[in-house]
């Protein structure tokens, strides 16, 4: 299965039927893995403890009642239909949502936006314009500052509730898959199920740095067949067990389940919930297929299978009423295709914790990649998938948690309650961000909002509320883990935006920079010197630090800054902005490079050698506007007419083509844009290696020229010479007179996670022999 050819259709993906059909069969082995295997365990879950199942049929039919509804209105309405429609140029998830709201309001807390972010492609978007509620709306969440940071607790919590499904969902998949073996077995090897499950555990976390893409194309099959078996033995059990079994759909018996079970009916509720377990995939991997793609799979075949199976398991039980105590999936199965069903329901499992695995290092990631979260080690295990990703620290933390869990749960009961509250907490999440998004991205009424937010957020609170009341019954489990990864999260995005601040209050002049030199025994070695900072304009202080500790920088100085922009792909040729700092002979250059939420980051080499072409291309581009701004329009002719019809389009600044103090951005040119923009200081245009060959022929002896052929020169020699990384190895530390939990979060906090992570070197992959750290101590 190649998740490629969601991509490299693009725009067309829907044009064809056949290319639909593909993505919705590559879908069910990544998107619907989990969702699909929920009924392995919703039955057992429901009856484990708070309902038992009587002769009367009551219970057993409004649980299917209720199953049937909720599985209608969550995944089928509000995710098939709506929130689907909700996505971040294709892509979809808790961080897409996040990132189109503030893109429509300013809310976002990344520290160092530019005007010229929202001229990335991906970055604008077409919307009707705005009423005079929604102004309302988006003048409060942009006014108030505790509204933001609020917005960002919402995003990290539902993002650390996604982790907790990571590590309970293999947990309760495999678990149930495996407890089939129980019926199979004699009772001197019914103990085996938890070793047995422990193994698969292993081995599913020990193949993960081979990449989905390794055994991709087995899941679309495994779970295809997975879905028919379940599906046929639905039909089969409610033709031969109990055929008026459609009847308990009707909501009425839903009121006659409550009305007879009442608290411990509501309290069973938690159990139910199971059955949407993996609806979010919907949304989250909506960017490796297309919308059309994942609404065909689900109405046309998950959908009708679960449903089949859901009653066909309700039926079987209608007529058997000696197994109350020990309701189980295996139990519908005929005796004659029980191991077969058991063989594919546990590879079924694996299919489904695989997705959800990933999902787990595709969250983690985006997290990292906009400060909210410690710096891991990211693997991209596929060159020809983007996004197929392998994080090792979090593979071994959430094995290691997976087998502690299975090892002291030991049953669906409190593995299902676990899972059932970071289930509902995820979407109870989703359908508070989409409320925004209708008004702010969609621009509609606050009243379709607000009835949005009631309808589907009271099926939710129900059953959330349901699974909270199962606190020491193992939902404890996921609030605990949430609570750490938010603490954890929440101080390290603290302390980054504080650093921000520090960097900028205390960054140096330009003057202070222009005025090193031999006068004050600074000596300009061979090669490039690249400093890396978060500062957009300005000079670092850890660049003053380094020269004040070590009077010499490099000929060719580049200060970088890798920063993030709210939208999930930088297209590359929009990737690099490239700027002077200082007049043309001092040599020195500013480079953004941004990446979005979702981009894979490039490794030394490839950067080294393409940030040597954008300076290259830059220097060519400067000195051919500095030489086309002294010729008159009329002397351009013949070969030039390329030129100006790119750049006919971009207004000059009559302020130097330099920074002139630390306030201002760079006057920058990203090399390679598909459009020609002007915004501000910053222009941006196509590439212009044709272009300049006009430039030559008509500049002949011009002193630019010889200017120009000279910096390359400089830039060639200094990329022979080599390249140094200069980075900044930082100490955090609260100032005096700070609050204790200020300066606990900052002092041991911070600090221990800094200490612990990896490096900013190891996450740039920087070589051990061109790294140049220098020591800064913050006082935030």
């Amino acid at each position: 299965m190649d998740l490629s050819h969601g991509k490299c259709w693009g725009s067309n993906k829907e044009d064809s039927w056949k290319t639909i059909l593909i993505l919705a069969y590559q879908s069910l082995g990544v998107v619907y893995g989990d969702l699909s295997i929920s009924p392995l365990y919703v039955f057992k879950s429901t009856f484990a403890e708070d309902i038992h199942h009587s002769e009367s049929n009551e219970e057993i039919f409004g649980v299917l009642s209720f199953v049937f509804w909720t599985l209608t209105l969550v995944p089928l309405f509000k995710y098939v239909f709506i929130v689907l429609r909700a996505d971040d140029n294709g892509e979809g998830g808790t961080f897409a949502l996040y990132s189109l709201i503030c893109r429509h309001a300013k809310v976002s807390l990344l520290p160092n936006r530019q005007a010229s972010d929202e001229d990335v492609s991906t970055y604008k978007m077409e919307h009707p314009p705005e009423t005079k509620s929604t102004s309302k709306v988006k003048m409060m969440l942009e006014k108030h500052k505790g509204l933001h940071t609020a917005l960002l607790i919402l995003v990290l919590l539902g993002t650390c509730m996604v982790v907790g499904d990571g590590l309970l969902t293999p947990a309760i998949s495999v678990f149930t898959a495996v407890s089939g073996l129980e019926s199979l077995m004699s009772k001197h090897h019914q103990y085996a199920v938890v070793p047995i499950t422990c193994c698969i555990l292993v081995c599913l976390f020990a193949l993960q740095h081979y990449g989905t893409h390794r055994v991709g194309f087995f899941f679309a099959p495994i779970v295809l067949i997975w879905l028919l078996c379940i599906s046929g033995l639905g039909i089969y059990n409610i033709f031969h067990w109990n055929p008026h079994v459609y009847e308990a759909i009707s909501p009425y018996y839903m009121y006659k389940f409550l009305k007879k079970t009442r608290l411990s009916g509501w309290m069973s509720l938690g159990g139910v919930l199971l059955c949407i377990t993996g609806s979010e995939a919907m949304f989250a991997d909506l960017g490796h297929f297309s919308y059309m793609a994942i609404q065909i799979a689900f109405t046309f075949l998950v959908y009708p299978a679960l449903i089949l199976a859901y009653m066909g398991q309700a039926a079987y039980l209608s007529k058997h009423h000696e197994n109350a105590a020990g309701i189980s999936f295996y139990l519908s199965v005929p005796e004659k295709v029980k191991w077969p069903v058991l063989m594919v329901a546990i590879l079924a499992s694996v299919v489904g914790s695989q997705a959800i695995i990933s999902g787990t290092f595709s969250i983690i990631n985006q997290s990292q990649s906009l400060g909210c979260f410690p710096r891991v080690k990211v693997v991209h295990t596929s060159d020809k998938i983007h996004g197929q990703i392998y994080i090792p620290e979090i593979n071994w933390i959430l094995m290691i948690l997976c087998v502690a869990v299975t090892i002291g749960f030991r049953d669906t009961k409190h593995l299902g309650n676990a899972s059932g509250l970071a289930v509902m907490t995820v979407m109870l999440v989703t359908t508070c961000l989409m409320s925004l998004v209708i008004i702010l991205c969609w621009h509609k009424p606050p009243i379709l909002a607000l009835c949005f937010l009631i309808f589907f957020g009271s099926i939710e609170i129900l059953y959330f509320s349901a699974s909270l009341v199962k606190f020491t019954e193992g939902a404890w489990l996921p609030i605990l883990l949430a609570l750490i990864l938010m603490t954890i999260m929440f101080v390290w995005h603290y302390a980054t935006i504080k650093k921000y601040e520090f960097d900028l209050h205390n960054k140096v002049s330009l003057e202070w920079l222009l005025a090193l030199g031999p006068s004050l025994g600074i000596t300009r070695v061979p090669g490039i010197g690249m400093v890396f900072t978060d500062l957009t304009s300005g000079i670092p202080a850890n660049f003053s630090r380094f020269v004040t500790n070590l009077p010499a920088f490099h000929k060719i100085l580049v200060f970088v800054c890798v920063k993030s922009v709210p939208v999930p792909y930088v297209p590359q040729a929009e990737r690099y902005l490239i700027g002077r700092v200082g007049p043309p002979t001092h040599r020195s250059y500013r480079c953004i490079v941004r990446y979005g939420y979702r981009d894979v980051h490039q490794d030394v080499d490839s950067f080294e050698s393409e940030l040597a072409a954008k300076l290259d291309a830059f220097i060519r581009y400067d000195w051919t506007q500095a030489s086309s701004i002294e010729h008159d329009e009329a002397q351009s002719t013949g070969s030039n007419n390329c030129r100006l019809d790119v750049m006919e389009t971009i207004r000059f600044s009559r302020a130097p083509p330099y920074e002139i103090d630390e306030n201002p951005q760079p006057a920058s040119v990203s090399i390679g844009l598909p459009t020609v923009e002007s915004v501000a200081d910053i222009m941006e245009m196509r590439p212009i290696k044709r272009r300049l060959r006009f430039a030559d022929e008509g500049s002949g002896g011009d002193d630019r020229e010889v200017q120009m052929h000279q910096e390359l020169e400089d830039l060639w020699d200094a990329q022979q010479a080599g390249s140094a990384f200069i980075i900044g190895h930082s100490h955090v530390r609260a100032k005096q007179g700070s609050s204790f939990l200020k300066r606990v979060a900052i002092n041991f906090g911070y600090n221990v996670l800094r200490r612990n992570c990896r490096g900013p070197d190891v996450a740039l992959r920087v070589p051990p022999v061109s790294l140049l750290e220098v020591g800064m101590v913050y006082v935030v």
